[in-house]
């Protein structure tokens, strides 16, 4: 069966460092674009970063920008989610989605896309910040 997993959640202390994986499992990345959300309780879900496989392009949101990189290792399949100076809002459950889009997105395009489709939709992984 096809499906992404996602690890590297954990308790970290405010101001260090995380590293998330998003492997895929079943199929590859090639074509696809990679979004990470996250909800935390009683919040609605935020669209974190993505990586569009195509081209290489990525996005952050306002909340992670400047403190966070995304990349992709497509020999192991995997997409990381890389935040430093972690504080206690980016306490969520973080997931990883994938779609697969052939093409070249601009930055609005492909987050309105991936907020409203997926193929492949992670369960979760928690991320704990304490202060």
């Amino acid at each position: 069966e096809a499906q992404l997993v996602e690890s590297g959640g954990n308790l970290v202390q405010a101001g260090r460092a995380l590293t998330l994986s998003c492997a895929a499992s079943g199929f590859a990345f090639d074509g696809f674009a990679v979004a990470w959300f996250r909800q935390a309780p009683g919040k609605e879900r935020e669209g974190v970063s993505n990586i569009n496989m195509v081209d290489g392009s990525t996005w952050f949101s306002d909340s992670v920008f400047g403190r966070s990189t995304i990349a992709s290792d497509t020999a192991r399949g995997t997409v990381y989610l890389s935040m430093n100076n972690l504080k206690p809002e980016d306490a969520a459950i973080s997931y990883c989605a994938a779609i697969y889009v052939q093409r070249h997105y601009s930055d609005y395009a492909l987050r309105e896309y991936l907020e409203a489709a997926h193929d492949y939709w992670g369960h979760g992984t928690h991320v704990t910040v304490s202060s």
